[in-house]
């Protein structure tokens, strides 16, 4: 029975994964390309070149961290869609301290910015969390709109007071020098990744040997028997937000300090770290080596796509085909673990062959 469930864990991994693949392949063949040329220069550089391998582990580093975020929430069936704002929101706060605190050492200064980037995720994400543990509130719904909240906020404040006039473009100040995390072996990797390793191993730790790993577990699959076994499950729901939020904080700030040194309104790309994040989580199985596995491999995509530019002549926008396939068809079982979704299909082609089946017997009597 264990057996058969890691089985149907990978499947729901590889299944949208080899779709994705296999749709991208024929839009490279629709264009007069070779797709396993372009597969093979997009793996091989990204995942096999010492260089390409570095800087696939760099861009893994803020997805590692809001692929957990989100996990930890969504294993005990809270729905933190925040993870993208409060991302966004410590980074911001994290680039201000960055450039307006001055003379601290550097060592000092990058710890100074990566706690106000989680103390800014950590408070951002109470408010949902006391609105969903104490009065009930839908925390998809208010999460959401809360993102929009955030990039309102932060683009008034980067064309504003924080703005730096010399910029071509919308953009705060850039950080200074003592608050950046510096380059490792000639590469684009940084000692943020071996932070996000860090926060790996303690998440591994709570998820799979913790007392909360498994009160977390409990909440998200009976929360009504977890309160009746005494595990307080409106309180564990604010210790899993503000844990989520911290930890995106933490990719937001990790990663302006890492990659971008100053904030710009399209500082989280797109579709953003924190939907990233979701995807990983959801490729990974909130399972925290699933969630390294899943952000190496999609990071991996990233970096390959500069490398299928440079060496073939099939646009690097494939890629995000590639990402879309695959965000579709993990929809499809987010849609079906979460609202009976195969259920209520099954029972509605049950009801209209019935009536087909009826209407034809009435049809038949003379």
């Amino acid at each position: 029975m264990k057996r058969k469930m890691h089985l149907m864990s990978l499947l729901n991994v590889v299944i949208p994964v080899a779709a994705a693949l296999a749709v991208g392949a024929l839009v490279i063949l629709a264009i007069g390309e070779d797709p396993l040329y372009t597969y093979k220069i997009l793996i091989q550089r990204s995942l096999f070149t010492y260089r390409g391998f570095l800087k696939t582990l760099h861009f893994a580093s803020p997805l590692i961290l809001t692929g957990l975020a989100i996990a930890i929430t969504f294993k005990a069936n809270v729905f933190n869609m925040g993870v993208e704002g409060q991302a966004v929101l410590g980074a911001f706060f994290a680039g201000v301290v960055g450039f307006t605190v001055k003379g601290l050492a550097p060592g000092w200064h990058v710890l100074l910015c990566l706690l106000t980037g989680v103390v800014t995720g950590l408070l951002f994400a109470l408010i949902p969390a006391l609105l969903k543990a104490y009065f009930k509130v839908d925390e998809m719904v208010v999460t959401l709109m809360l993102n929009y909240v955030v990039m309102e906020v932060v683009k008034f404040l980067s064309q504003g007071v924080f703005r730096d006039p010399a910029s071509g473009y919308v953009s705060t100040y850039a950080v200074a020098e003592s608050a950046m995390f510096k380059k490792l072996f000639d590469t684009d990797l940084t000692a943020f990744f071996f932070l996000a390793l860090g926060v790996f191993l303690v998440m591994l730790v709570v998820f799979m040997r913790s007392k909360l790993g498994y009160e977390i577990t409990a909440i998200g699959r009976n929360p009504e028997f977890a309160e009746a076994a005494g595990m307080r499950v409106s309180r564990k729901i604010v210790i899993i937000m503000l844990i989520s939020g911290a930890i995106s904080g933490l990719a937001g700030a990790g990663f302006l300090m890492s990659e971008k040194y100053r904030f710009t309104l399209d500082f989280s790309g797109n579709p953003g770290l924190g939907w990233d994040g979701m995807l990983i989580a959801l490729l990974g199985n909130h399972n925290p080596v699933g969630i390294l596995i899943a952000a190496i491999l999609y990071a991996a995509l990233k970096t390959g796509s500069e490398y299928i530019g440079l060496f073939t002549s099939v646009p690097k926008d494939i890629v995000g085909v590639i990402q879309s396939v695959i965000i579709l068809f993990l929809s499809v079982r987010f849609l079906a673990a979460h609202t009976a979704l195969w259920e209520r299909l099954q029972s509605l082609f049950t009801a209209l062959r019935t009536a087909r089946t009826s209407t034809g017997q009435r049809t038949d009597t003379p």
